[in-house]
């Protein structure tokens, strides 16, 4: 089997001799051809000439969420085709991992490493539903390129914190989750917006749901971890349905704390509730719109400002290693 490994150089919790154990594990089993990603989108470049290949069956992304990301957009550049793309296989190398880890995988390299080529051996792989964002026909952002996402899109409060994460990691910061807490503060702080939503959801024949402050865009739970614990926005998201969407119409001091507390113990069978709760599971096509431009995260990597962004939630997208 040839397979291509697209390592991140930069990945938060593996070191230099750390990849060459790993690589020379997956080199073992198979002809395995490893590239460095050397600039921002490299990763997808390596996803897409893997997907444009005649011979490569498996592509395994060793570094955190971003890079799986990239790799995923590579890989369905043209489009789903589960039966005809590579599999996909992931070692976490970044600092959170949420996609691997909702996979089951460990979060140890060297362990998933070995789970992988036990799955390999196995013939053990399933395939998963991804979510897919796009420009809003007839809006600013009509010709924004769309672009998938594995676990979570965040439009408004939850991309100004991921936005605020990557400019504290530009200026040296190391990727924590004390950073994220941090940042999760100062943008409640600072966000003009949280006292009077801007949001409106909009889905084929239902009425709209307004007045949002915050949209989340879940694809699998647990949302994220903190450390060795999941947090469950929407307990009932999954990787065999659509895509789920958690909204809070308002965010004050008291409702921010009450939010808070429910999320830190949250569990796959509790997430976010209350009158200012809004919970709306297995949605296949529905649009977010903004009355001004918020930012948009997708994996946990800031894509800037839009006022509008349409998501369709796609079955069986791509075969992964598990």
């Amino acid at each position: 089997m040839r397979a291509l490994l697209v390592v991140n150089p930069a990945a938060t919790t593996t070191s230099a001799r750390t990849r060459d154990v790993l690589i020379h594990a997956l080199a073992s089993e198979m002809k395995l051809e490893a590239v460095t990603t050397e600039y921002r989108g490299h990763a997808r470049d390596l996803g897409r000439r893997a997907a444009d290949s005649d011979d490569i069956e498996l592509v395994v992304a060793l570094g955190g969420d971003g890079t799986v990301n990239e790799v995923a957009n590579g890989l369905l550049h043209a489009g789903p085709d589960p039966e005809g793309l590579p599999r996909l296989a992931v070692v976490p190398g970044g600092s959170t991992n949420v996609f691997a880890r909702a996979l089951g995988l460990p979060n140890d390299a060297i362990e998933a490493t070995g789970a992988i080529l036990d799955a390999l051996r196995d013939g053990s792989e399933r395939t998963v539903g991804l979510g897919l964002a796009s420009g809003t026909p007839g809006t600013d952002d009509e010709a924004v390129p769309s672009r998938w996402f594995t676990f979570c899109a965040g439009f408004g409060f939850v991309g100004g914190v991921v936005g605020r994460v990557e400019q504290a990691r530009e200026r040296g910061k190391r990727s924590t989750h004390a950073l994220y807490l941090r940042q999760v503060v100062r943008q409640f702080l600072g966000d003009p917006h949280r006292s009077r939503g801007t949001l409106t959801l909009e889905r084929p024949g239902e009425d709209p749901v307004t007045g949002l402050v915050l949209s989340m865009v879940c694809n699998t739970a647990p949302w994220t971890y903190l450390g060795n614990r999941g947090v469950y926005g929407v307990p009932g998201a999954s990787f065999d349905t659509a895509l789920d969407v958690l909204g809070l119409t308002r965010l004050s001091v008291p409702a921010a704390t009450r939010y808070a507390t429910q999320l830190l113990g949250s569990t796959p069978d509790k997430g976010l509730h209350g009158k200012h709760a809004v919970t709306l599971h297995d949605l296949t096509d529905f649009t977010l719109h903004s009355k001004v431009p918020l930012p948009l995260q997708m994996d946990g990597d800031h894509l800037g400002l839009r006022t509008s962004v349409t998501f369709t939630g796609v079955r069986r997208a791509l075969r992964v290693i598990v």
